[in-house]
């Protein structure tokens, strides 16, 4: 119980601070500088020039649409960190307008679309990393993310550009450089942010000691292994290759045992974004050996 307890208040800490940062971004770099950006209020722009319908009737109405849409597709949890957003964030944003020294930190729209992008990136990742939404346009980049499985960043990505595209009409064309270029910093930022803590190094060895290596990784730096059947090319020799997956601090540990261990091993490591599983998603379950 209190440990649920503790990952509601760890949750709702995030959802406020990822919000702050993101309304920071906007007050400090994004609104003096007079930058465009992708999102609802840059679809809200278009329809404003397009069909005449107001900027904060549009925001409103496509917000609630969805708020109802991530609802019904994303569940009850979403519901209520939604809401924590969607009331959060214009409080901030309100407050932080008041101070004079953050509404002028910088003229310089490079810098300001640099320091924006990383500032919003942080900001949406550590709200959607809890698995919640800041609201709006967040909100089909999860749902798509859900059902097809493609990275959040990819939709986010494309529907900002193609939002900024639109306001090429009437906007102009160096605001719209402007904004492509904030759009693409602040999803690679997001990406960054969605796999920070989770990417791994994947080691393949092939190793004549391959059970002395295999013990070692086991009971020493107490990682699971996987022995593949494999077969040499030149010598058409078969032994089994090793398949470990390690964190990024313990690469230079396992190489430096490795060396000790057969100095002629072969190696080959590549970064995995993602590893779930026992020891990794799940708990590790150590059984003793008969």
């Amino acid at each position: 119980m209190t440990t649920d307890l503790g990952k509601k208040i760890s949750k709702v800490f995030f959802i406020i601070l990822g919000n702050f940062i993101y309304a920071l971004a906007v007050v400090m770099f994004i609104l003096p500088n007079q930058l465009i950006t992708g999102g609802t209020t840059g679809l809200g722009l278009v329809f404003q020039h397009g069909f005449g319908i107001s900027l904060p009737f549009f925001v409103l109405l496509f917000n609630v649409m969805m708020f109802i849409f991530g609802a019904v597709m994303l569940g009850k949890t979403f519901v209520f960190t939604t809401m924590i957003s969607s009331i959060c964030y214009p409080v901030l944003l309100s407050i932080l307008q008041r101070n004079s020294v953050l509404t002028s930190m910088t003229q310089d729209k490079i810098l300001a679309t640099i320091l924006g992008g990383l500032m919003i990136g942080i900001g949406i990742g550590l709200v959607i990393r809890v698995g919640a939404s800041t609201g709006g346009m967040d909100i089909p980049p999860l749902v798509l993310n859900k059902k097809l499985g493609i990275p959040i960043s990819f939709f986010f990505y494309t529907f900002d550009i193609i939002i900024l595209l639109l306001q090429i009409v009437f906007a102009d064309k160096e605001q719209i450089l402007y904004g492509i270029l904030l759009v693409f910093i602040y999803t690679i930022v997001l990406d960054r942010v969605l796999l920070m803590g989770q990417m791994q190094t994947q080691v393949k060895i092939i190793s004549e000691k391959y059970n002395e290596i295999n013990q070692m990784i086991v009971k020493t730096m107490d990682r699971g292994c996987t022995l593949i059947n494999a077969k040499g090319g030149y010598l058409q020799k078969e032994q089994p290759m090793i398949l470990t997956v390690v964190s990024n601090r313990q690469l230079g540990q396992l190489n430096q045992k490795i060396a000790e261990i057969d100095s002629e091993a072969f190696i080959v490591i590549s970064r995995v974004n993602e590893v779930s599983g026992r020891g990794f998603s799940l708990k590790k379950n150590h059984v003793k050996e008969k």
